[in-house]
Parts: C-alpha cells; sequence; structure tokens
C-alpha cells in the first residue's frame, strides 16, 4: 500500500469524527457567535435574523438581572473553589494516613459527586425547608429563635447553593488528591523525621509544595465549572429570590429559552467565554509563581 492510500484511509477513518464535530460543535459555536450581533426570537425563522451590529452587547449594562448574575457568578467561585479545595485536600490527608476503613469512607465522600443532580436538588430542598426541614428543626432545638429561611431568602439562598455545590464536588476533588498524596516520594518524610520535624512542619515544606500541580489542575477545572453552574440554581430557586441566585448560565438560558431572545443569549453566552478565557489565561500565566514542577 503506497502512501497516498494510507494517507487517504486515514481521513476516511477521521471522518466520522470530523463530520460530528463539524456539525454538532464547530458549525452551532459559529452560528452563535453570529447570533451574537442580531436580534432574532427563533420563533420567527432564519428569515428575520436582524443585525444590530453591537446592541446586545450595550444594553447588558443596564440589564439588571446580567449584572446581578455577574456578581452573583464571582462570589459563588471565589468561594466554592478555595472552600472545596482546602476541606478536600484536608479530608484527603487524613484519610491517606489511616489504616482502617479508608476506602469505605473515600466511596462516601464520592457518592455526592457522582449522584443524579435531581436527586439532590430534591435532597437539599427537603433538607433546608424553612418550616420543617430538619436543618431548621436542629437549630431551633439548640435554641436558635428565627432560624435562616434559606432558599426562600435573598440573603441566604446563595450560601444554601454554595453549601450543595462544596459538599457534591469534594468528591470528586478528594480522589484527585489522594491520588496525588500516594504519589508522593516518602523519602522526603522519612528524612523529616529524622530531622524531627512535626506534622505542620511536613504538611507546609513537602505536602503542600509537592501537590502545587494537582492544585493548579484542580483550581483551572473548578473554576471553569463553577462559572458554568446551572443546575442546582435551576433546580432550587431558579435565580431567585429576585435575582440573588441568578448565574451567567441561569441567565443565559432564561433569555434563549423563556423569552426566546438568541441573540441576546448569544452574546451573554460569547461574555462568558471571554471571562472563563481570560480567568484561566491569567490563572496559567502565574503558575509559575507558585507552582512546582
Amino acid at each position: 500500500m503506497n502512501r497516498k492510500k494510507e494517507t487517504l484511509y486515514g481521513y476516511l477513518f477521521l471522518l466520522p469524527s470530523l463530520a460530528g464535530f463539524t456539525i454538532f460543535l464547530l458549525i452551532p459555536i459559529l452560528f452563535s457567535v453570529y447570533l451574537a450581533f442580531t436580534d432574532w426570537d427563533v420563533i420567527s425563522g432564519f428569515n428575520n435574523i436582524n443585525f444590530i451590529g453591537l446592541e446586545n452587547f450595550t444594553r447588558m449594562i443596564g440589564d439588571e438581572w446580567f449584572n446581578a448574575s455577574i456578581k452573583n457568578n464571582f462570589v459563588y467561585t471565589l468561594v466554592v473553589v478555595p472552600v472545596t479545595l482546602i476541606l478536600s485536600l484536608l479530608i484527603a490527608i487524613i484519610l491517606n494516613n489511616m489504616v482502617y476503613m479508608k476506602n469505605v469512607l473515600r466511596l462516601a465522600y464520592f457518592i455526592p459527586y457522582v449522584s443524579n443532580t435531581v436527586a439532590v436538588s430534591v435532597l437539599w430542598m427537603a433538607m433546608f425547608d424553612p418550616s420543617q426541614g430538619p436543618v431548621n428543626q436542629l437549630l431551633m432545638a439548640l435554641g436558635v429563635q428565627s432560624p435562616p429561611k434559606w432558599l426562600v431568602s435573598p440573603d441566604w439562598a446563595m450560601v444554601t447553593i454554595i453549601l450543595m455545590s462544596v459538599w457534591t464536588r469534594i468528591g470528586y476533588c478528594l480522589i484527585i488528591y489522594l491520588a496525588a498524596l500516594q504519589n508522593l516520594p516518602q523519602e522526603l518524610y522519612e528524612a523529616a523525621n529524622i530531622d524531627g520535624a512535626n506534622w505542620y512542619r511536613k504538611l507546609k515544606s513537602i505536602t503542600i509544595p509537592l501537590l502545587t500541580p494537582t492544585t493548579f489542575f484542580l483550581v483551572i477545572t473548578q473554576t471553569i465549572s463553577t462559572f458554568q453552574v446551572f443546575a442546582p440554581v435551576n433546580l432550587l430557586t431558579r435565580g431567585g429570590p429576585g435575582t440573588s441566585t441568578t448565574v451567567l448560565v441561569y441567565q443565559l438560558y432564561r433569555e434563549a429559552f423563556r423569552f426566546y431572545h438568541m441573540g441576546y443569549a448569544s452574546a451573554i453566552a460569547m461574555v462568558l467565554f471571554a471571562i472563563i478565557f481570560a480567568v484561566t489565561l491569567v490563572q496559567w500565566r502565574y503558575q509559575d509563581k507558585w507552582v512546582n514542577f
């Protein structure tokens, strides 16, 4: 078989994947970019797509829902990512040093991450019910006269979603940290023991520095994931009360599939992409200052 035939067969094998990528990913992305500069309500058909330039982007400046969604998304990300990573690392260190029930506890922490989002959301709605939920019942039993209203309170709804997100994300980060911990060179710990280093010194000087590549990976992936959060908001609060839990993806969904403002929703998608790209680029740019390869 000559080289030309080998090349042809190679392209033929790639053709199904390339066709799927082009039809289901590349073309929709390009069409979405085009829609960001148009006014289209999808119901009126393709013949009524009106090009309006940058009007969708200038509209965002005075859009209360959009501005609230950006603020809420940054608050959500800035709380969920560090809290999840810190708790995951601490639990991973504890489990890594345990002799008994390590596998059982690891599975228990991982179950929320792989559980159905709808089922988890229903569970949390029941737990944080303002009147009959076990959380408020426990708080009243402990002497709290006016426990929070949680999901129906503008001050506590986002807190509830953050708690749920941290609880569900810990399992994934925990497994990644455990795998990294089990591959750390034990010679360094043996040398530290000989020098009389306590657990805190070993944690600060050996464990955390050697885990920085893993931490960097988790920071990137969890940041991207938190900017794409949708299911907990949609299932628990639908962006409310008011705009207290509206995030960018939910606002995009609201504009596209409730009001059929496909052009404006596409513009929001472009802004979301720009934010994720910028945040990831900054993290990647400064990785050399804190990541030990």
